[in-house]
């Protein structure tokens, strides 16, 4: 094990530092700039200057790239182009509390109601309730959350006065995004949770577990689900780039003062230290993401972490 974490740390470093690195030297070849060029042209060429110094941007580019990657391995993001003086970690900490609750409770909505619907479906093949879980999972997967957050707004907020549509004023702000965010979630465990569930019932250990009289319930607990989940696992990272993604765009259609929105506006504004300190957080969280799932393969299933051992 300890082995095993040392070579994905290490491969966890090497992975941030080149997407660092590709981040830092495409931001420098993309045009505009995040100042106000017309102002700046008014001003003397030696509060031009300074100005410039001010955000190292006087200096050639590989004296840049090694002052970033330098404050880098330090925890220090940079300081915002737009946000005037304010420190990109600053940014993102003050933004992350909306974001985590919507990805969270996302999640959560979504793995739920996807592992009942993959349950039901797969224990009543073939019946109206398994048409209906695929039902549901094309239209989950066909139709952008977009759509889904527009149809809610629409509906739920405009024409039925039910819930907020915009704006992050208390907790019930947070429902209809979150059920926007869910649908994609709900597709995909559902319809993988039904044909892992199908496949695991034709199992022989299932048929024995069942001749020797267990009821339902402790086939299920026992043998079908726990065996049923291990695939699951493979499918979670991209849930999580789906939420990720999909945060972008959610959060600035419900106007919700997350990091996505951050990320989206300073794009608006060409804020270029802001968009890297962003890059590497996503990357750094779904790296992270992707390790966790592996570690929880060997609780699931001991035979990986043994396997895993040996090697």
């Amino acid at each position: 094990m300890k082995k095993f974490l040392a070579v994905r740390i290490f491969n966890i470093l090497v992975t941030l530092f080149v997407i660092a690195t590709v981040t830092f030297f495409l931001m420098k070849l993309l045009p505009g700039s995040p100042f106000d060029e017309e102002k700046l042209a008014d001003l003397s060429d030696e509060a031009r200057m300074e100005f410039y110094a001010r955000y190292g941007l006087d200096q050639p580019v590989y004296v840049q790239y090694a002052k970033y990657m330098g404050n880098l391995v330090q925890g220090d993001l940079g300081i915002s182009y737009y946000y005037k003086g304010q420190k990109v970690e600053s940014l993102i900490s003050g933004r992350i509390g909306p974001s985590a609750l919507l990805g969270v409770q996302a999640t959560i909505l979504g793995v739920s109601i996807g592992l009942i619907l993959g349950m039901i479906a797969a224990f009543r093949h073939n019946t109206a309730w398994d048409f209906f879980t695929m039902f549901i999972a094309v239209i989950g997967v066909a139709i952008p959350n977009f759509v889904f957050a527009a149809l809610l707004q629409y509906y739920v907020g405009l024409k039925w006065g039910i819930l907020p549509v915009a704006f992050w004023e208390s907790y019930d702000s947070s429902i209809l995004p979150t059920i926007a965010l869910s649908m994609m979630v709900i597709a995909l465990i559902a319809r993988f949770m039904r044909n892992e569930m199908l496949e695991v019932l034709q199992q022989d250990y299932i048929l024995t577990a069942r001749s020797k009289g267990l009821s339902q319930m402790k086939v299920i607990i026992r043998h079908t689900l726990r065996n049923s989940m291990i695939p699951i696992l493979t499918i979670l990272g991209p849930i999580v780039v789906s939420l990720l993604t999909g945060s972008l765009v959610i959060e600035n259609i419900f106007g919700i003062p997350g990091i996505g929105s951050l990320f989206v506006d300073s794009i608006k504004v060409n804020d270029y230290t802001t968009i890297m300190g962003l890059t590497i957080f996503y990357s750094t969280f779904y790296i992270l993401t992707v390790l966790v799932v592996d570690l929880l393969y060997g609780i699931v299933d001991p035979r990986i972490r043994i396997a895993g051992s040996k090697g």
